[in-house]
């Protein structure tokens, strides 16, 4: 893949989920089998928030977020529309359906060590219709927090050494933004 420039990327090393790849001797991360990532904040026709709690590998602990998942990276969902994708990640994940998806903000994930595209949704009027849990292996807890509780919420889960993933900040602060416009 060409930068700006037109100089190709070079391929570092190819692995299963990450390919490591340099252009004009910086070097940055890709995902070989996927085109993005979608992440869902949702909320209960209650008005709860939907949070999920799962152990994450790279850090070695568990980290409350926000439904998300890789976008394109299975071949029967591969050509499904980003709000699809978050949609079934929703359910997958969590187990409850959306009454309506929004989007709210796409960003780079991390600029400067990746070349992956976050694209986040607002997920209201959710009513659980399935397990939900997860896929393949991954060990998911939901949790329902109201807003009102969420601060306190993952202050707690931040003094118990459960990391917060920065999403749960970015969805907040984007629908603050859309309120006030």
């Amino acid at each position: 893949m060409p930068n700006a420039t037109g100089h190709p990327a070079k391929s570092l090393h190819e692995g299963r989920f990450l390919s490591l790849r340099e252009i004009d001797d910086w070097q940055f991360a890709t995902r070989p089998n996927a085109t993005g990532v979608v992440g869902v904040f949702a909320t209960t026709t209650e008005g709860q928030v939907i949070l999920i709690e799962q152990f994450r590998h790279p850090i070695q602990k568990r980290v409350l977020e926000i439904c998300a998942g890789l976008v394109g990276d299975e071949e029967e969902f591969s050509d499904e529309s980003l709000a699809d994708c978050a949609r079934r990640e929703l359910i997958e994940e969590t187990g409850y359906t959306a009454g309506s998806m929004k989007p709210l903000l796409t960003s780079p994930t991390s600029a400067g060590m990746t070349d992956e595209y976050t694209h986040l949704f607002l997920a209201e009027n959710c009513v659980k219709t399935h397990p939900g849990g997860g896929v393949a292996g991954e060990d998911i807890t939901t949790h329902l927090v109201t807003l009102s509780e969420l601060p306190a919420f993952l202050t707690n889960a931040s003094s118990t050494e459960i990391d917060i993933d920065f999403k749960i900040h970015a969805c907040l602060g984007a629908i603050s933004v859309q309120k006030t416009v």
